[in-house]
């Protein structure tokens, strides 16, 4: 087991991600194929990939969580339950702003575990599109190509 945990904080330690993935250098490589099977490094690097990916995602899920409960523990007073009970509670183009941030980064780390498909995005979609319109989600790549319309905003036949 030892010699395996070596392999992995030589190839964590290399490491560097690519658009291609995670990749060592081809120095590090050659060294490493002298004492290594291809599937050995290859499972290694898969395996650094993963871990680095974890980490992504709890960081992105504990930046979403903590937004999240910051944002409904403003409803928690008796005036604002209150006037949520009513229907009168909005929430601004900021703080809107901020969880789709979080939820979009979320949603990409996501990819790489979900099995089947991730959740209908349209709406999502359209509302980064919306926000970046405003301003408010200016850093955000939107494309306008991956944005699908809300259902019969164009139907005007």
């Amino acid at each position: 087991m030892g010699r395996i945990l070596d392999l992995f904080s030589e190839v964590a330690a290399d490491a560097e991600v690519s658009a291609a993935g995670i990749e060592i250098t081809p120095e590090t490589h050659e060294r490493l194929r002298a004492e290594w099977t291809d599937e050995d490094l290859e499972d290694a690097l898969q395996l650094v990939h993963e871990t680095l990916l974890q980490g992504e995602l709890v960081e992105a899920s504990d930046s979403l969580s903590a937004r999240l409960v910051d944002v409904l523990g403003d409803l928690g007073s008796p005036e604002a339950f209150q006037k949520l009970k009513e229907g009168g509670a909005a929430f601004n183009l900021e703080v809107v702003g901020q969880l789709a941030r979080r939820v979009a980064r979320l949603e990409e780390v996501l990819e790489s575990y979900r099995e089947g498909g991730g959740p209908d995005d349209r709406g999502f979609l359209a509302l980064r599109a919306r926000l970046a319109d405003v301003g408010i989600e200016h850093e955000m790549d939107v494309e306008e190509a991956s944005v699908r319309p809300p259902a019969n905003e164009d139907d005007e036949d």
